[in-house]
Parts: C-alpha cells; sequence; structure tokens
C-alpha cells in the first residue's frame, strides 16, 4: 500500500538525515491527508492507491512548471530543487511507459471499445486512466488518442 511505503521512506529519510528527501515525503503525506480530508467532508473514502498516483503526477506537474518558470528566470539553483523532488516522487510511482507503449495502449484501446471519431475519445481515455494510473502521462496520451481517432 502506497501509504505505507511513504511512511517507510520517511522513517529512512529521517534515519538517514536525507533533507530533501524528507521534506518532500512530508508533502506528498499532506497533499493526501488534505485531500482525505476534502473527501470525508463530502462523505467520500479516504484517497485510494490510484487516487495517490493522480496526486504525485499532479506534484510532479506542478514541479516541472515551476522548474520551467525558475529556469526562465534565471534561478537555476530553484529549478534544480524542483528537479530533485520530481526525482523523489517518482520513487513512488510505478515505471513509467516509454513512448512507443503509450502509442500501443492507445491503439489498442481503441480496438477494444470500438472507437470511431473523436466523440469516443472521452471514453479511451477514461479506459486507459483506469488501466495504467501513474504509468502514463495523459496529456500526451489524449493527444495520441485525438490523432488516432481523426
Amino acid at each position: 500500500m502506497m501509504r505505507d511505503k511513504l511512511a517507510n521512506a520517511m522513517k529512512e529519510a529521517l534515519k538517514a538525515k536525507e533533507a530533501r528527501r524528507l521534506s518532500t515525503v512530508r508533502l506528498i503525506q499532506t497533499a493526501i491527508k488534505d485531500r482525505d480530508i476534502a473527501n470525508r467532508g463530502v462523505g467520500k473514502d479516504p484517497v485510494s492507491d490510484d487516487d495517490i498516483l493522480q496526486i504525485l503526477q499532479k506534484m510532479i506537474k506542478q514541479r516541472e512548471e515551476s522548474a520551467k518558470i525558475y529556469d526562465e528566470g534565471g534561478r537555476g539553483e530553484l529549478a534544480d530543487q524542483e528537479r530533485e523532488e520530481i526525482t523523489i516522487i517518482r520513487d513512488f510511482m510505478p515505471e513509467q511507459m516509454s513512448d512507443e507503449q503509450v502509442v500501443e495502449a492507445c491503439k489498442a484501446v481503441i480496438a477494444e471499445i470500438g472507437a470511431q471519431g473523436l466523440r469516443d475519445m472521452g471514453k479511451c481515455i477514461s479506459l486507459l486512466k483506469e488501466r495504467y494510473a501513474g504509468q502514463m502521462d495523459f496529456a500526451r496520451a489524449s493527444a495520441i488518442v485525438k490523432d488516432l481517432l481523426k
């Protein structure tokens, strides 16, 4: 379970005195706890492992955007810090699919549901998210599906 993995990573980072890793794991746990609280407020269950993967993907995307802004602003040290956090966050995610694997998965899903055009795009992406949560960039997959359905 992801929560156990994160708790163990925090203990290990504490023991090894790895400040960056420790602070990043704490940020992840805080994001999960915030989502748990939001879910409780609307009567939903605590976040699942799939939800945690989505949270991690969002955190990576935020850091990629921040690193780009820091680079453009001449703040290389802050951009490097963001990239270090991305590396740490990726440690908790399944291995990412290659571009070829993403294309193949998109083609397979399109064939499986018999998608005919762009109106079926939502079904395709939904199925990809269900099967490959945390393993691919869904913005990229969405563009691939769109090209394949044209």
